[in-house]
């Protein structure tokens, strides 16, 4: 599996504030994320892992893993590098895999709570979620 998917998936939403002090690893930085978008079947992994429909790679189980932080923390973990992967896969996930992407925001966002949070950030990023 390709590793930056992981860490931009994770870091769902980019937070404007100045860098943290700890960040999530940065080892999975270079990896061609566009590859993994392309891949239904690389993609499709990822999804299945996040939902508990399939087996984890060691890249699937540190992105569910680091998920919930992201996401409950404004990505205040990650680094720009992330950041911008991130704004790509969910603008990818909203524009081309919607289906995919309302299926990750039932299980991670059962009540809405985060797309109200992040709206705002989201249309700045001119993603309509």
């Amino acid at each position: 599996m390709k590793g930056l998917f992981v860490i931009a998936f994770a870091c769902v939403v980019a937070s404007a504030i100045a860098a943290p002090k700890e960040t999530y690893t940065d080892r999975f930085d270079n990896i061609d994320l566009d590859e993994i978008l392309a891949s239904d079947r690389l993609l499709k992994n990822y999804v299945d892992c996040l939902l508990d429909k399939g087996r984890c790679s060691p890249d699937g189980k540190t992105l569910k893993d680091t998920l919930p932080d992201a996401l409950e923390n404004e990505c205040s973990k990650c680094t720009e590098k992330q950041k911008s992967g991130a704004d790509k896969v969910i603008r990818h996930l909203v524009n081309k895999k919607p289906d995919l992407w309302k299926l990750l925001g039932a299980r991670y966002d059962k009540d809405g709570e985060y797309v109200k949070r992040y709206k705002d950030i989201a249309t700045g990023h001119g993603i309509t979620v």
